[in-house]
């Protein structure tokens, strides 16, 4: 085992949605463990916010990656909110590597994405519509990120094998 994997889907999604399994199937065929939280039951909390409880989606991250790094090595991804809440717990586990799909910047009044220095790869569309492309672009050239821009919207499916492969990318070179 290489190490291993939790993949957050975004908001009104799920564990088995095409992108996170997508890159689930590339992990597992590197050599990595991986596992898909889910979130369901809290997006499904509107009361707290248009975005369900961010709060306990951000713990319960928190609380599955830090029993698995006591284990070895980790590696976060995470669609849309799933890419935010993946950068916040960055910064209180220690990882390996992060994978981003349509980061959101600015999330209302929660804190501007933040993560840890340490190797990131970024895909987003040109055209979303939820999050504009130069901000992730200003985000990842502050931070030296790798970042793949396609021509695509928020939700990525035209280019769900070239999520697969910038994964797969990531890990090959956290494995080198």
């Amino acid at each position: 085992m290489k190490g291993h994997c939790i993949l957050s889907h975004g908001f009104e999604s799920g564990p088995d949605a095409t992108k996170v399994t997508a890159l689930a199937d590339a992990a597992e065929r590197l050599g990595w463990t991986h596992e898909r939280p889910d979130y369901t039951d809290l997006d499904a909390m509107r009361e707290v916010s248009p975005f369900g409880d961010v709060l306990a989606r951000l713990q319960r991250l928190q609380q599955i990656a830090h029993d698995a790094a006591s284990h070895g090595p980790v590696v976060l991804a995470g669609s849309s909110l799933g890419a935010w809440i993946s950068a916040r717990v960055s910064l209180d586990v220690p990882l390996r590597g992060l994978f981003l799909m349509a980061p959101p910047i600015h999330m209302g009044p929660a804190p501007m994405l933040d993560a840890a220095a340490v190797p990131t790869s970024i895909i987003h569309g040109w055209h979303d519509e939820l999050i504009p492309a130069q901000q992730v672009v200003d985000w990842a050239q502050a931070r030296k990120a790798r970042l793949l821009l396609v021509d695509d919207s928020h939700r990525l499916s035209e280019h769900v094998q070239a999520s697969a492969d910038a994964f797969a990318e990531l890990l090959a070179g956290l494995s080198a």
